[in-house]
Order: C-alpha cells, then sequence, then structure tokens
C-alpha cells in the first residue's frame, strides 16, 4: 500500500510518567498530518505502580504482569476516546504503534554483560479492545542487534526535520533528555544526554501534591548550589562516549539524595530544585556545544519545552545556538514522540528500518518490533 493518506496512532508514556499520549496522524509520501490528539493523565495510584517497577523489589512478575495488562487496557481505552473524539472509526486505522512503558533499561553503556530494555504494555490487549493491529515493543530488536534499543526518535527527527539548507538539532525533554544533530551534510547524530525532567519531577512531589514543577517557578525561587551542582555533573554518564542511552536506572532521587548528604554548602529545598534544573540546562549545553557548529537551529521538543525557568537556562548555556520549539517546525512539541511511534508503526508495516545503526550502535539498521494483528 503507498504512504499516501492512511492513518495511524501514536502511543507514548514516558520515563516521566505524566500521561498516556495519543496522535491520530495521517501519512503521505513525504509529510504527516497531525488530525487529532489526547492526553490523559495518570492517577497517582498507577504512577505508584509503574515507579515500584523501575527498581528491583519484591513479587516482581506478578505485579509486572497486571500492570502489564493494566496499562494495555488504559492504553487501549485511550486509542477508543481519542477515535470517538476524532469521530473516526477503528477500520480506517491501518495500525497502533505503541512505545510501552519502560520499567527498566539497561543497556551495554551500563557496563553489563546482560543488557536489556522492558516495555510493558500488552499489545494484545490493545489490539482485541480496539480491533486495530498494533505494532510494539520496537527496543529490542535493536538491541539483540548490539544496539543500545534507544533512542529511536533520530530515525523519525531526520526523516521529517532535516534540512538542505541549514544545520537542525532536536532535543526532546522528556524524563530523560535526548539529542539528534542534523547537519546539512554528513550523518545524523543522536544519543540520550542524560536526565530531563525526571530529578526535577522526583524531588518537587517529595514536597508536596505537584508532580513538576510548573513552569520551573520553584528552581526560579532558589539559588544553584555550585558544590552540589559539581557532584552531579561528575556522574560517569556524561563522559561517556556515543552511542549512549540512560534512564532512572543512573538517575534516580536516591543518588540526588547521596550527592546531597556529600554537600557541606548550606541550602534550601528551593536551592536544589534550582540545581537540579542546572544540571539538566547544563549537562544539554555542554553535549551540544561539543556537538555542534555555531548558528545551529535547535528545536526543544518535550515536557521540558514548556518549563519557562529552564528553556532560560539553556539559552544562557547556548548562547551561539538559535533556540525554538519544533512547533516552529509545523509539529506542537508535546506530540513529537507519540507521532514518532505511529510513523516508526507505518516503518515496520512497510518493512523499512527503524533505527539509525549510527545513534544506537546496532551492528545494522532493522524492521524493529512485534506486529499483533487485528
Amino acid at each position: 500500500m503507498s504512504e499516501a493518506n492512511r492513518l495511524f496512532i501514536g502511543l507514548m508514556s514516558g520515563t516521566s510518567l505524566d500521561s498516556i499520549d495519543a496522535a491520530l496522524v495521517r501519512f503521505n509520501d513525504d509529510s504527516l498530518e497531525l488530525l487529532a490528539t489526547l492526553a490523559i493523565p495518570y492517577d497517582e495510584r498507577t504512577r505508584k505502580k509503574i515507579l515500584d517497577l523501575t527498581r528491583p523489589g519484591n513479587n516482581e512478575i506478578d505485579r509486572m504482569g497486571a500492570l502489564d495488562k493494566e496499562l494495555g487496557q488504559r492504553f487501549a481505552n485511550a486509542v477508543n476516546q481519542l477515535l470517538k473524539n476524532a469521530d473516526c472509526n477503528a477500520n480506517e486505522i491501518t495500525a497502533i504503534g505503541s512505545h510501552g512503558q519502560t520499567i527498566r533499561h539497561r543497556p551495554s553503556s551500563a557496563g553489563r554483560p546482560d543488557q536489556f530494555t522492558l516495555q510493558i504494555g500488552d499489545p494484545n490487549t490493545i489490539a482485541q479492545l480496539t480491533g486495530i493491529t498494533t505494532v510494539a515493543d520496537f527496543r529490542r530488536r535493536d538491541m539483540a542487534a548490539g544496539g543500545q534499543g534507544a533512542p529511536l526518535a533520530p530515525t523519525f527527527h531526520t526523516e521529517m526535520f532535516r534540512s538542505d539548507s541549514e544545520t537542525r538539532c532536536i532535543l526532546n525533554i522528556g524524563g530523560m533528555s535526548n539529542v539528534t544533530y542534523l547537519p546539512c551534510e554528513g550523518d545524523p547524530i543522536g544519543f540520550d544526554s542524560g536526565p530531563g525532567n525526571v530529578l526535577m519531577d522526583a524531588w518537587i512531589s517529595t514536597f508536596g501534591s505537584h508532580n513538576y514543577d510548573k513552569d520551573g517557578a520553584w528552581a526560579a525561587e532558589g539559588t544553584v548550589n555550585q558544590e552540589l551542582l559539581v557532584k552531579l555533573l561528575s556522574h560517569s554518564f556524561f563522559k561517556m562516549p556515543a552511542p549512549k542511552s540512560t534512564g532512572r536506572e543512573d538517575f534516580d532521587i536516591s543518588w540526588v539524595n547521596s550527592a546531597i548528604e556529600q554537600t557541606i554548602t548550606p541550602f534550601t529545598p528551593q536551592d536544589v530544585q534550582a540545581t537540579i534544573t542546572e544540571l539538566t540546562a547544563a549537562s544539554i549545553g555542554n553535549t551540544l556545544n561539543g556537538l555542534c557548529q555555531p548558528g545551529t537551529q535547535v528545536f526543544i521538543c518535550g515536557g521540558g519545552a514548556h518549563n519557562k525557568h529552564l528553556f532560560s537556562r539553556l539559552v544562557a548555556h547556548m548562547p551561539n545556538f538559535v533556540v525554538n520549539t519544533t512547533e516552529t517546525l509545523n509539529l506542537h512539541p508535546d506530540w513529537v514522540e507519540a507521532v514518532a511511534f505511529a510513523w516508526l508503526a507505518m516503518r515496520t508495516l512497510d518493512r523499512k528500518p527503524g533505527n539509525m545503526p549510527a545513534v544506537t550502535g546496532a551492528s545494522q539498521a532493522l524492521t524493529l518490533g512485534g506486529v499483533y494483528f487485528a
């Protein structure tokens, strides 16, 4: 079937654990049209169940099995609600691309001989409850070929955002941050740069009912603790060469608390929030300043695009770049990843590669994912 005028749905549930994002997309031969979107926030009970599975604990298999099915049902409900809102029938949709919910990511860069990655949200349940062919489990085929299994979005970024006239960089700030460098000539480069929102969200959530620091307002009240910042920036991940990817296994609040215990300089909770916000900005700035030429156009997507304080710190750390969001490229920053997995589902059905070996470190370009037919 031609790529023209086909409808796909992309599902994304990221490391930030804020919501299930669903995007209805029409793909033409060389363009896309975002037709409808839906974000369904997680309740606290579900967030906790997911978060508990990101760390080793008791009775993991039973808890994972139950949550795998529950998330499959939640993903299916999101699809069905999106279709209802868009006045669209399931039989009009070619396929769903579901990223799933990552509960463990241990790539080879973590120094483990038994690297693996695991996303849950049962695609059998999604296909059954929606009546739509579902593509899922995108990451493990890349890892089977020696890759990191992540990031996968650079393949989509290259297809949709690359320019023949200007050098661009796509910066996705979700729970973690990843960059895709798109030169006018030469091969794209992509990798995870380190934490995005995950530490900021975790810290503020321990001090009240907020799951994230809206606009970075709480961080803006504090002062960066330079002693703590230096400790955090000494993490070995920042010194590793690409290809590399990361997750909560490297960057979680227990790691921050350990650094805090070794910090002598006085600080307030707001100072810590300011410092871990600065960590995200500085680690991204260090990465892009070492990767990109002056004048590079940087386009931000993901939840971090809404954090005004973080945005201002990124601009401060990247004075030689022009910084905007992907909305400038006609795709709202909230929906880039969901659309990417709709596109990856299309690639899978067309038996085209979904990974970039130069990005993930895989031995070859591969068609990714398993297909669960309606």
